[in-house]
């Protein structure tokens, strides 16, 4: 398999897309705005990407936070809060709420055929933390963020759903987007070790992915996504993970060159795959020329990973649980955001 999850233009597949898939043999596919329409034509493309890739195991990924972060709006779909409001609620409660999230969520993605979910976040959330994240972190308390991780985590995976912890080794002090330039955090090793709490409760998740950001006291010259030394030191040593490493978009202008540097410099540095996600054919040729295929370790990392897809959610009322959500909900004033950066860069790549 490919080390790759990567991504298509539209809501069909093009002949282009289905040939390169077909002989490329990639991880998965992640899907977007552009690629939803409506869920039946969702439903299409996801059986037209399983059957041109041939394999059962093909990973459907996608980012269905909550918040502004989700890819599956209404009117077919409800509303989903973002962690953040989640983690306005007293702790009994935003447990019960998340619980309630991630069931509902998973119902959703089960339903459509999607096998991982890109949650949650569990960036620390700072005054300054940069609209790009702000209103997807739980919290600024640690405890808040990892009970309610932890409780993310294994809803997903008792659904048959991935989870996805992110981004490693922890955002919340970066103050720019890295959708659009390289975030430095220069601050000591004590401090960045708060930032790595979080992690090291949640290790046990399957799926783990990155963060775009420069860390001076780790590797002045390398974004730890293609840090080396990051990587062994931080997120494999210190925070203990042992599960899928998956590179965030290589798409973000915080790395530097074109797709497949960003790639062969990402899975160097001890990413197992690498995520690309603007779904430009040229692109997408470059990626598939020369992408190494997974590692044997990828590949033992990944197997763990997939015996989540065997698990089968409890049959319940979806009706009873969306009601008593809503109601949780509605305790709270909702977080004001209006900052998809995945869909802005994807708005500057159009004009690029």
């Amino acid at each position: 398999m490919l080390a790759a999850l990567l991504s298509c233009q539209g809501t069909t597949l093009t002949d282009d897309e289905k040939h390169l898939f077909s002989k490329s043999n990639p991880l998965g596919i992640t899907l977007f705005a552009r690629n939803i329409s409506d869920q039946q034509q969702t439903k299409n493309l996801i059986k037209e990407i399983k059957e041109t890739i041939g394999r059962d195991n093909v990973l459907i990924c996608i980012d269905q936070e909550g918040g502004r972060v989700r890819r599956f709006h209404e009117p077919e779909y409800r509303p989903y809060s973002s962690q953040a409001d989640i983690g306005k609620l007293p702790i009994n409660e935003a447990l019960e709420a998340a619980k309630l999230h991630a069931e509902l969520i998973s119902n959703d993605l089960n339903e459509i055929g999607v096998n991982v979910n890109f949650a949650p976040v569990l960036d620390i959330a700072y005054p300054q933390t940069t609209d790009a994240l702000r209103s997807r972190c739980f919290s600024s308390n640690i405890e808040t963020i990892t009970s309610l991780g932890q409780t993310l985590i294994e809803t997903y995976s008792q659904c048959g759903i991935i989870p996805c912890i992110k981004h490693m080794p922890g955002h919340g002090l970066a103050i720019s987007d890295p959708h659009l330039g390289l975030p430095i955090i220069d601050v000591d090793l004590d401090r960045l070790h708060t930032e790595l709490q979080p992690f090291k409760s949640c290790k046990e998740a399957p799926f783990g992915m990155t963060a775009h950001i420069l860390l001076p006291k780790i590797d002045s010259i390398n974004p730890l996504t293609q840090s080396q030394k990051g990587i062994q030191q931080l997120i494999r040593k210190e925070i203990g993970f042992e599960g899928f490493l998956i590179s965030d978009a290589i798409d973000m202008k915080a790395l530097k060159g074109n797709v497949l540097e960003k790639s062969i410099a990402s899975l160097n540095a001890g990413c197992d795959c690498v995520c690309y996600c603007m779904g430009n054919i040229d692109e997408l040729n470059m990626l598939c020329s020369s992408c190494p295929q997974l590692s044997d370790e990828a590949i033992e990392r990944l197997d763990k990973a997939l015996t989540i897809l065997h698990n089968s959610p409890k049959a319940s009322d979806m009706s009873a649980k969306s009601l008593r959500y809503d109601a949780l909900m509605q305790k709270i004033t909702p977080y004001k955001e209006t900052y998809d950066a995945t869909e802005v860069l994807h708005k500057l790549q159009k004009k690029d």
